[in-house]
């Protein structure tokens, strides 16, 4: 158990499990006292040269001093953290802080020195480069600033470890060592550095369960049917090419259908990549065990009776993800469906899908298995739905989603060669902030679709932790699409994108040509495309005596027009109609769109089975019965690796032009629609704007100002003149208002002011109501000032209910409001609406995440319903939109400089047509976090 030291108490929230450069894990965590034996082993496990790199001389052991030095700290000027695997350390590393002479120092001295050792057989894996992000964030906590290191030149690989972190540095040459010294202050490129790190780590760990070099199914019995010998059974029907284990203690057997069978783990002889936990969950905790001592990368736990079981199954679950990270081992589940990978190089299904799906370029994850089973076989059929099918390249269900998330399945798709589309089915989502910097990140490389279940539950689903958020769901959904993720509502809608996404190009606008052989079909596909907000052209009509080549040939003319984008083909069977006439009309369509690749092409189909199959076997995508290799389980398919070259090359030339089909009009508009809106998002995050500077912001003024108001308490809400000082630092003037507790007082404030002047009421259920009556404007000259302070009082109640104020007259125009929120899943939150209670009421409100750039804040004005009003509706005077944008940028840069400042509201913002007054402001204050998404990298707390 960890003590405290000498003069702080232990800083259990230094603790922290990172994912290293090769995908295994490690626990980093402060050294006390108690680690003095962990210590000792550990350095008696270092080369000599590795001793010499850091103490500059031979150093065999370590003497009692030593050890007391190394491991008493005072987690002040003297801070040691150690990386740890299996409890034991790998490597360390420690600052003092020191003077400007570099003697032992205390605060304020704001300098420490720094030094690392890292066992050899670790060395390699990132554990310094993750160190020195761990140890940097407690030295700015400590309020040191910059680091000093000494190094011996041949030492190159810690000289790169602080050269390539990214931050300002200094480096010198004296008395033959180098001497580097660093500014902590994160620069760009130290994030962008521990991004890149962090994205590196997170998918080599999700590579190597989804392409181990063998698989050990712990828990396979003999019989057919259980879960474990239904993933064994599925591994052996895919054709896994690494090596096969099955592992079960009742077991007598040295092989079990062919796949060497083990009674433990251990017995295994070779190394094992990847294990399948198929057992009760009491019987999990030793098998993990096993794992671990046996060198396994990852798990995948299909076992339940963990959090979605209750409160004794959470603990439980902490505990399995603990005990795994102890071996730098990562999970996916419990309770989990399982992982497939359809490369030729590893066919993988260890999941419970009974059938393998057909290679494609989808890669799909989903938390709930069922959704899961359904998402395949949506995609896997040829009929009943969405045809013209597509295959996949990896599935992941996650189940509890205890330690591999969505998050780190998007850091694999993002440079996943194999993987052109992602589909993902989330119930919850544990890191919202995280998430929408990775998908911003992954949907500018390639689309990415999501649907969220348990929208409205007000809850997530049980076994699933996740942050609370104060934000409802359609507010994280504008977040989730300003970061450039297509969001849809149901399983259908994403499978529908993603079809046509994987195989079509993005439409270049929203023009939309239609053509068919039903005038009815084709109005229908109008009135759609309208609704979505499509352009669409006036429908073609080929009549029902249209011919494969009449299709043929109008296809080819609309796709020649540059007045369209996309086209849309409408179809209905012919009395009569046969399979030969299905296929001659999809060999139409498919050649005519092979022709012009550039705008993609949808097919609305109506009771056309013939029509759907044969454009999917014209793309060659769709399941045949004839595909069945020697061997294969029932229901399994050839493998395309087991064709030849020539045919295999075939296919992909023709997939690349699979045309999608759709049995509703709809459908088709809907999915077209969203691809029209990620191609327009496509084009903007190409030029994403800027963040502005303003050289009259104080920000160092503002920070002044917020520790010494913090210095009284925790949680502040600000008063009216700490407020206007602190908006004042970032350029932000609040109309000048006084209290008015009686008349008398109400005209003398209106003296300082002068006329005209506004009467108000701040209590909270009058304030900001002026529907309610509780405003009197343009009040001239003290009797009007005293005639309205009576009626007040009268209609409302006593002066101290009413908290009636007097403030100067504002020009006239329209009235908005303007907040910022940190959320405590979503981040930093910039909001904008017109005042009043119609906007609430219809929620009339749009959002943008922060920091917010020049083009965010000028599309955050346009996007709100009710924005003609700014813009001269009914003939009104157009009002001082670039005055309201740069409100909004200066906002934006106050909660993005200062943490502390988690809420500002500015209501009402009047926008005049010259200029703006803000006449009410809120400001509210509390302590930073002391780590956040913008802290070094770790793995989430369980």
């Amino acid at each position: 158990m960890q003590t405290s030291s000498d003069r702080h108490e232990y800083p259990a929230h230094w603790e922290a499990d990172v994912v290293l450069r090769d995908g295994g894990t490690a626990r980093i965590r402060p050294i006390t006292v108690d680690d003095a034996e962990r210590l000792v082993s550990f350095y008696e496990q270092v080369s000599d040269e590795s001793k010499y790199y850091r103490f500059f001389a031979p150093y065999p052991r370590l003497s009692a001093k030593d050890v007391r030095r190394f491991t008493h700290h005072d987690f002040v000027d003297r801070v040691g953290l150690a990386a740890t695997v299996g409890g034991e350390f790998i490597a360390t590393v420690r600052f003092d802080r020191i003077d400007a002479d570099g003697r032992p120092a205390s605060s304020p001295a704001d300098e420490a020195e720094v030094a690392f050792l890292v066992q050899d057989a670790h060395q390699g894996r990132g554990v310094a480069s993750a160190l020195l992000e761990h140890i940097a964030a407690v030295a700015r906590e400590r309020d040191i600033r910059r680091f000093a290191a000494e190094v011996l030149p041949a030492n190159n690989k810690m000289i790169k470890v602080f050269t390539d972190a990214g931050y300002t540095q200094k480096r010198s040459f004296e008395d033959g060592v180098v001497r580097l010294e660093f500014d902590l202050e994160p620069t760009d490129r130290s994030l962008a550095v521990q991004r890149a790190r962090e994205q590196r780590a997170e998918a080599r760990s999700v590579q190597r369960l989804l392409a181990p070099g063998s698989v050990a199914v712990v828990g396979a019995g003999r019989t057919p049917g259980g879960v474990g010998r239904s993933v064994l059974d599925n591994l052996r029907a895919a054709g896994f090419t690494g090596r096969l284990y099955a592992v079960n203690t009742a077991l007598k057997e040295k092989e079990l259908d062919g796949v060497p069978a083990h009674r433990s783990i251990r017995d295994i002889a070779e190394p094992v990549d990847l294990a399948v936990v198929a057992v009760p969950a009491e019987y999990v905790p030793e098998v993990v065990t096993e794992c671990g001592e046996h060198g396994v990368q990852g798990l995948v736990v299909v076992s339940a009776g963990y959090a979605e079981s209750g409160p004794e199954g959470r603990e439980r679950q902490r505990e399995l993800v603990r005990h795994a990270r102890t071996y730098g081992m990562r999970i996916i589940g419990p309770n989990a469906f399982g992982v497939i990978n359809t490369s030729p190089e590893v066919r993988l299904n260890a999941s419970l899908a009974p059938q393998m799906p057909r290679p494609g370029r989808i890669g799909l994850f989903a938390q709930s298995g069922a959704i899961g089973i359904a998402l395949l076989s949506r995609l896997h059929r040829r009929g009943g739905g969405v045809t013209g099918v597509t295959g996949v390249s990896t599935f992941i269900s996650s189940g509890n989603r205890a330690d591999v998330s969505g998050n780190d399945v998007l850091q694999y798709w993002y440079d996943d060669p194999d993987t052109d589309v992602a589909l993902m089915y989330l119930e919850s989502i544990g890191n919202p902030r995280k998430f929408t910097r990775l998908a911003r990140r992954t949907a500018a490389a390639k689309p990415l679709v999501v649907v969220q279940g348990a929208r409205h539950g007000g809850a997530a689903p049980q076994g699933h932790a996740v942050r609370a958020t104060r934000l409802p769901h359609t507010t994280v959904s504008a977040l989730l699409r300003q970061a450039g993720v297509i969001r849809v509502d149901t399983i259908t809608e994403l499978v529908d994108a993603g079809l046509l996404l994987a195989r079509q190009p993005l439409p270049r606008g929203p023009r939309v040509a239609i053509l068919g052989n039903s005038e009815s079909l084709g109005l229908l596909t109008y009135d759609a495309c309208l609704a979505e907000g499509l352009r669409p052209l006036p429908p073609r009509d080929l009549t029902t005596a249209a011919s494969a080549e009449d299709f043929h040939r109008a296809l080819a003319e609309a796709l020649a027009d540059d007045g369209c984008d996309s086209v849309i083909v409408t179809a209905i069977p012919a009395v009569g109609e046969t399979s030969a006439a299905d296929a001659a009309l999809a060999e139409a369509l498919r050649s005519s769109a092979a022709a012009a690749p550039a705008k993609p092409v949808l097919v609305v189909h109506v009771e056309l089975g013939g029509l759907a199959e044969a454009l999917s076997a014209a793309a060659s995508t769709a399941p045949q019965a004839a595909e069945t290799g020697p061997g294969a389980a029932p229901g399994a398919r050839f493998h395309p690796a087991d064709r030849s070259p020539a045919t295999v090359s075939a296919d992909a030339a023709s997939d690349s032009r699979l045309i999608p089909a759709y049995p509703a009009a709809e459908r088709a508009v809907r999915a077209l629609a969203e691809a029209v809106k990620y191609a327009q998002w496509r084009q903007d995050a190409g030029e994403p704007g800027k963040v502005p500077e303003y050289e009259d912001i104080d920000e160092k003024g503002a920070a002044r100002l917020i520790d010494d108001l913090l210095a009284h308490g925790e949680g502040l809400t600000l008063g009216g003149e700490e407020t206007g000082a602190l908006l004042g630092r970032y350029g932000i003037d609040v109309h000048r208002s006084l209290p008015a507790p009686t008349p008398d007082e109400a005209v003398a404030a209106a003296r300082s002011i002068g006329y005209p002047v506004a009467l108000k009421t701040t209590a909270p259920h009058l304030r900001h109501r002026a529907d309610l009556g509780g405003v009197r404007l343009d009040l001239a000259d003290e009797e009007q000032l005293r005639r309205a302070y009576t009626e007040l009082t009268e209609l409302f109640g006593s002066p101290t209910v009413l908290r009636p104020v007097v403030q100067g007259m504002a020009p006239r125009g329209v009235d908005t409001v303007v907040r910022a929120v940190i959320d405590p899943a979503a981040g930093a939150v910039l909001s904008f609406g017109l005042a009043g209670a119609a906007s609430e009421l219809l929620g009339d409100t749009a959002h943008r995440l922060i920091p917010v750039t020049d083009r965010d804040a000028t599309s955050l004005v346009r996007s709100i319903r009710t924005a003609p009003l700014l813009f001269g509706w009914r003939g009104s005077a157009p009002v001082d939109t670039a005055a309201l944008e740069e409100l909004m940028l200066r906002v934006s840069r106050l909660v993005d400089d200062h943490p502390e400042v988690v809420a500002v509201s500015l209501e009402p913002v009047v926008v005049a047509p010259t200029g703006l007054s803000v006449l009410g402001a809120t400001v509210r204050l509390a302590r930073a976090p002391l780590r956040d998404d913008l802290g070094p990298r770790t793995l989430p707390v369980v």
